[in-house]
């Protein structure tokens, strides 16, 4: 069965960092490409961030660009995403997401169970 692990998230002062990771099994991960969303209490889920099977072109929302890394290690079946500078309004539940054709938004098959990022102020 497909999974999806997020791990990494928790509570930082604006300014801090986060690294988040997500452990992939049931799934030939290098041949999946890889997406983060995130979804803050009373508002639909947003498209953060996507990289290729190959980790050779990544994506960036506006809002997290020149601040969030995405990257991944095929060997250990796991995607990460490194945020820095983080703002308040980052906070939200991040989610892990994979599929094998997808654009920014569609074709994530697979979901993890997310994880809580809180920046305060």
């Amino acid at each position: 069965q497909v999974q999806l692990v997020e791990s990494g998230g928790g509570l930082v002062q604006a300014g801090g960092s986060l690294r988040l990771s997500c452990a992939a099994s049931g799934l030939t991960f290098s041949s999946y490409s890889m997406g983060w969303f995130r979804q803050a209490p009373g508002k639909e889920r947003e498209f953060v961030a996507r990289i290729i099977w190959s980790g050779g072109s990544t994506l960036y929302a506006d809002s997290v660009k020149g601040r969030f890394t995405i990257s991944r290690d095929n060997r250990k079946n796991t995607g990460y995403l490194q945020m820095n500078s983080l703002k308040p309004e980052d906070t939200a539940v991040y989610y892990c997401a994979a599929g094998r054709w997808i654009t920014r938004t569609t074709g994530y098959n697979y979901w993890g169970q997310g994880t809580q990022v809180t920046v305060s102020s």
